[in-house]
């Protein structure tokens, strides 16, 4: 089976693992701040913090802003006889295709995830925002937009930016997809308030499981770091404080090394990814069963997925046509049913569509794109498709 991605691991890369197993420290050693540093000359970003998942480092984003901004819910939180008295509405908007992460992390800081509708890349959806953030009947209590670099391709972020000056919102980047990509010749990283990394071993580059926050914003980079390790800050010599609930998410020195040796490596696999997309583009070019998604020169995408977005004939087949592709070797995926569907935000909002949501979910079938891949092998995932979608119509 050939999965939809995968990671890539070669001697450089073991030789390193090798190296930090016999260090004197296998967490919270040098490799950890070596990391963060390259993390913050990649991004171009004044503070990057490295955690064991992406979705840690959402969940950090999200209660650092309310550390910053709303202080007294986030100590009523760990104090049941406050928690009655404190009576406050925050919002987030975001978009409903996105791994669930995305907004679970929100649910639990208490706050609200708006959907706004997604455009035929599957990213949010300038317009749509607009019109949420002027007419939403919960407007006054919105206080920033995340938005979700999907599948490696980034948002418009100079929209996004002036929508959100011009609202006085804060833009928060899930840029789990898209770690090594840049719009307009600026990295990823450098163009929201703060923006989340993942270094899930489907990523571009791995560390196995791992994350990483990147912001310029010294107060929010000082509350992540606390929540990142118990909310203890060290004194001198054997004295510390506990300042606030937090968590262990910590990266281990094992995964930073990792991380410090795939770094190196990231142009080409970027480089890789960027070939097999391009063959894939020229070769289902008008194709009259499905489409795939342009990447404007402005954007350099880091192909973290390779969608292919089935007409509304195919749609109706679109199970027999994913059972066939895997059946033929292919490790196809579906990214993904919209965040709104799922049992949970159904019991907390009831019934909702939106309708280019819906058809993007209809469509998108996730094919084989990785730096693993030669392209003879390419090529035939590329045949094995268009043979299957031709056989289902």
């Amino acid at each position: 089976m050939i999965p939809y991605s995968t990671q890539l691991i070669d001697e450089s890369d073991v030789k390193a693992l090798n190296l930090a197993l016999h260090s004197p420290h296998l967490t919270q050693g040098k490799l950890i701040k070596e990391f963060e540093s390259a993390l913050c000359q990649r991004a171009n970003a004044k503070y990057a913090i490295a955690f064991n998942s992406a979705t840690s480092a959402l969940y950090v984003l999200y209660g650092a802003f309310i550390y910053k901004y709303f202080p007294h819910i986030a100590k009523s939180r760990i104090n049941p006889l406050r928690q009655a008295d404190v009576q406050q509405e925050i919002y987030f908007v975001t978009t409903p295709i996105s791994f669930v992460a995305t907004t679970n992390m929100m649910l639990v800081w208490g706050i609200t995830p708006i959907f706004c509708d997604v455009k035929d890349d599957g990213n949010i959806d300038e317009k749509a925002l607009a019109k949420i953030l002027v007419t939403h009947p919960k407007r006054e209590y919105i206080k920033a937009i995340v938005s979700v670099d999907y599948a490696g391709k980034s948002v418009e972020y100079e929209v996004l930016q002036n929508l959100a000056k011009e609202h006085n919102l804060l833009l928060f980047a899930d840029s789990s997809h898209a770690f090594g990509g840049s719009y307009h010749n600026k990295p990823i990283g450098s163009l929201a308030n703060a923006s989340v990394f993942s270094f899930h071993a489907l990523k571009p580059i791995t560390t196995a499981e791992g994350g990483a926050l990147v912001t310029d914003d010294e107060e929010l980079a000082h509350y992540a770091r606390l929540l990142l390790s118990h909310g203890v800050e060290k004194r001198t010599l054997w004295n510390y404080d506990c300042l606030l609930a937090g968590m262990n998410f910590r990266l281990s020195e094992l995964g930073a090394a990792l991380g410090l040796s795939q770094l190196k490596k990231l142009e080409s696999f970027i480089e890789s990814r960027h070939k097999i997309a391009g063959f894939y583009d020229d070769f289902f070019a008008n194709n009259p069963h499905f489409g795939t998604i342009a990447i404007p020169k402005s954007i350099q995408s880091t192909h973290h997925l390779y969608p292919i977005l089935l007409y509304p004939h195919l749609w109706c087949k679109k199970e027999q046509i994913f059972e066939s592709m895997q059946e033929q070797g292919l490790g196809v995926q579906v990214h993904y049913k919209p965040i709104y569907q799922f049992s949970l935000y159904r019991w907390l909002f009831g019934e909702v569509r939106y309708e280019n949501a819906e058809k993007f979910y209809l469509a998108e079938i996730s094919i084989p794109c990785h730096q693993g891949l030669s392209l003879k092998e390419v090529e035939r995932i590329a045949r094995i498709v268009t043979q299957i979608c031709d056989s289902h119509t």
